[in-house]
């Protein structure tokens, strides 16, 4: 039996999420998807409240996954110490709450998600993500292994997921808001993506107003960065995953626009 698994690219802003709440479950009931990550660190711009981790799930993720900006609302600390659905990055140090790693069942099936972080190029004191997804793999029997690799480096992401084929169901990418090309089964049956992209505003320089981008970069005082505005879009990826061998075979990407 095959069971297609949706992952959604990082929401930016509250225009993101109304547009994930206005397009996710159709999208789901198009594609015929049974479990759905999505990645919601970026709702508030940087981290994400209690209320916006909540309306994430009810919308229709099954997960929340988190990232660098994990953090950037501390009183999201509360709510990933409450439920099980919402995890931040496993390799971060042991003293911040919650948990990175999951186990849930679905339609019979024990589907493990994993929440890890890149070291390179990101300013987190966080253990190696190798050596960690070793340690969570050996906790807990599950039929299907999800990972959502948060990190920076292209080469990191690759790595990680040479590393894992053949151990996992599917890895991709977050954080950097721009999706890749490079969708893929691996030689011993991983599904992959360097990047699923985001779902924020499509005229925007990764979510933020185009005018205060290029005055950063022009190096003037652009202000506090402002979620654009205007339509938004909705990127990820559709894993189509062999229940009975836990092995991908197919990947698409999805770029869901009004």
């Amino acid at each position: 039996m095959d069971m297609r698994i949706l992952a959604v690219g990082d929401v930016v802003g509250e225009s993101g999420l109304f547009w994930l709440e206005d397009s996710l479950r159709p999208l789901q009931r198009l594609k015929g998807i049974g479990f759905t990550v999505v990645n919601g660190e970026n709702a508030s711009g940087v981290g994400l409240t209690p209320e916006q981790a909540w309306r994430i799930y009810d919308a229709g993720a099954d997960v929340v996954t988190l990232g660098n900006h994990a953090f950037g609302k501390q009183q999201i600390g509360e709510t990933l110490e409450e439920v099980s659905w919402l995890l931040r990055p496993a390799n971060f140090s042991g003293r911040v709450p919650g948990r990175g790693c999951g186990i849930y069942e679905r339609q019979g099936l024990h589907i493990r998600v994993m929440n890890l972080i890149g070291r390179c190029d990101l300013d987190w004191k966080a253990a190696d993500p190798f050596a960690s997804a070793d340690r969570l793999l050996s906790e807990g029997e599950a039929d299907v292994t999800l990972v959502d690799f948060h990190a920076e480096a292209t080469s990191e992401k690759l790595a990680l997921g040479y590393y894992l084929d053949g151990r996992v169901s599917a890895l991709w990418g977050t954080h950097t808001h721009v999706p890749t090309a490079d969708e893929r089964v691996y030689p011993r049956g991983m599904g992959y993506l360097t990047d699923l992209g985001m779902t924020g505003p499509i005229e925007s320089v990764l979510g933020i107003r185009p005018e205060q981008s290029v005055e950063s970069f022009l190096g003037g005082l652009p202000g506090r960065y402002r979620t654009a505005e205007g339509p938004c879009k909705l990127q990820g990826a559709i894993f189509t995953v062999d229940t009975a061998s836990g092995r991908c075979t197919g990947v698409e990407r999805i770029d869901l626009r009004p």
